[in-house]
């Protein structure tokens, strides 16, 4: 199982990903954090993204992924990370640590982490 980041899941969901990514994803099961959910559809609200979220098919894909709860064990280990970035993606990278799920991102503040589980 993997843990996707919001940005790569927006990139997973519109058929967008780098080689690498897609041969990752492609082979195993993903995950989420709940706060990707929410931050996808903040995404969507200000215009950031383009994605219909009514859509039957981007419905039964979201629907599809296994979403980890923020639970206390998220919360604490989100304010012990090695690196200082917005509260959702300290939550997201939390989520990987916590459940030792690894983290699929673009991110490079999350990627020089010595803390956060990294796929590929």
């Amino acid at each position: 199982m993997l843990n996707l980041d919001t940005h790569v899941l927006i990139h997973a969901l519109s058929g967008d990903l780098r080689a690498g990514e897609r041969a990752l994803l492609q082979g195993n099961r993903w995950s989420i954090s709940g706060i990707v959910l929410w931050e996808l559809a903040k995404l969507v609200e200000l215009g950031r993204v383009e994605m219909d979220l009514d859509d039957r098919e981007v419905v039964r894909a979201l629907s599809g992924l296994h979403v980890w709860p923020i639970d206390l064990a998220v919360a604490r280990a989100s304010t012990r990370l090695d690196f200082r970035s917005d509260p959702a993606d300290e939550i997201i990278a939390a989520t990987s640590m916590v459940h030792g799920v690894p983290l699929v991102t673009r991110d490079a503040a999350m990627r020089r982490s010595c803390m956060v589980p990294l796929a590929g």
